[in-house]
């Protein structure tokens, strides 16, 4: 099986605002969500000098059916809570947003930059301007990995729109993540700690799983992840450093399709983006409905590439960094981080 989508350029939606602090070194990396008025609305990722991300919320306006710019709106989430902030970092960052009809509920995910670098976080809300923050996610202890996850950095965590089954079929809310394996940057020369049952050192996409019942019971279990599982590893030149899952994955004829990104160049250790050079190129696959830890294609070469200015030069040039999905007037729209400095979007088509 092939995987039928392609994504076509639309345009430059979002850039820094002159003047404004809060966007001076980017606004990039945006979730996306409908307000109750149905009102669609941009939630990017703003990094203010010093490299401190905030969550910023922006209308989205459109022309001819086109998203074509932004209103913006303020600041919904700061990096305001203690964990969320190091001696000499802070921020809350990637945001990506997830509407489950079934909770009634906006659930983002987002990286805390903290004392131990980049941990994944939940927040959730009814109408995108007030969030509760539910905490660090915590992923349960498994035997057969023979480590806790709790120790590594994790990234590019987004969930599901809706409960899939379980290993054991329990019904469940599923989450992506791509945990990072080398602890070298905590503790100098303890180095790389794979799972049992891993060889390849390379961060890939996982799932984890939250039972539906326990959710229904108290909404802050989204937060206890459970019965952990590796999706997909890096597997063509484009993916040769890593991949990792970008918008919440959508439900199409053939599956679950996701949109990640592909990193190939070379990534000096450490979170400084500034320091790498690399190209971040977006690719796809797609998941078995009734296991998503199946993949059941996938693109062998990126569905699309840094190519135009704004994607080549930027805080981190050569960079397209899908991270939301939405419908407009019928056609669907991947938003994008562009060089880590703006917001793109691209049409997503289905091939005949």
């Amino acid at each position: 099986m092939t995987v039928p989508y392609t994504l076509t350029r639309a345009g430059v939606l979002m850039t820094p605002e002159p003047g404004n602090d809060l966007e001076a070194e980017g606004v990039l990396n945006p979730a996306t969500g409908h307000t109750p008025d149905g009102q669609l609305y941009l939630l990017p990722r703003l990094v203010a000098s010093g490299n401190v991300s905030r969550v910023g919320l922006a209308a989205v306006e459109v022309k001819d059916g086109v998203p074509v710019g932004v209103r913006r709106e303020g600041v919904v989430l700061a990096p305001d809570a203690g964990w969320e902030r190091g001696k000499n970092n802070a921020g809350v960052e990637d945001p990506r947003v997830t509407w489950i009809p079934s909770l009634r509920t906006h659930v983002m995910t987002y990286v805390a930059y903290g004392p131990l670098g980049p941990k994944p976080a939940i927040a959730v809300s009814a109408d995108l301007r007030e969030w509760k923050r539910l905490g660090p996610m915590h992923f349960e202890y498994q035997p057969d990995l023979d480590t806790d996850l709790n120790l590594f950095p994790n990234k590019d965590t987004v969930f599901f729109p809706e409960p899939v089954p379980g290993p054991d079929g329990e019904p469940s809310y599923a989450m992506l993540h791509r945990p990072m394996w080398d602890l070298g940057w905590f503790r100098e020369g303890e180095g790389v700690h794979l799972p049992a049952g891993v060889t390849d050192e390379r961060p890939g996409i996982w799932v984890s799983f939250v039972p539906v019942d326990l959710v229904t019971r108290d909404l802050r279990n989204l937060v206890h992840l459970r019965k952990h599982r590796l999706v997909a590893m890096s597997q063509y030149p484009f993916e040769e450093l890593k991949i990792g899952a970008g918008p919440a994955p959508l439900r199409v004829p053939e599956g679950w399709l996701v949109i990640h990104h592909g990193v190939t160049g070379e990534q000096p250790e450490g979170f400084d983006p500034t320091t790498q050079k690399v190209c971040y190129a977006a690719g796809a696959m797609l998941l078995d409905p009734e296991d998503v830890t199946r993949v059941i294609a996938r693109t062998p070469e990126p569905i699309l590439v840094p190519e135009t200015e704004q994607e080549r030069i930027g805080t981190v040039g050569n960079v397209v960094f899908p991270t939301a999905i939405e419908e407009v007037e019928g056609v669907r729209y991947v938003f994008y981080g562009m060089a880590d400095a703006a917001i793109g979007v691209a049409r997503l088509d289905r091939l005949p």
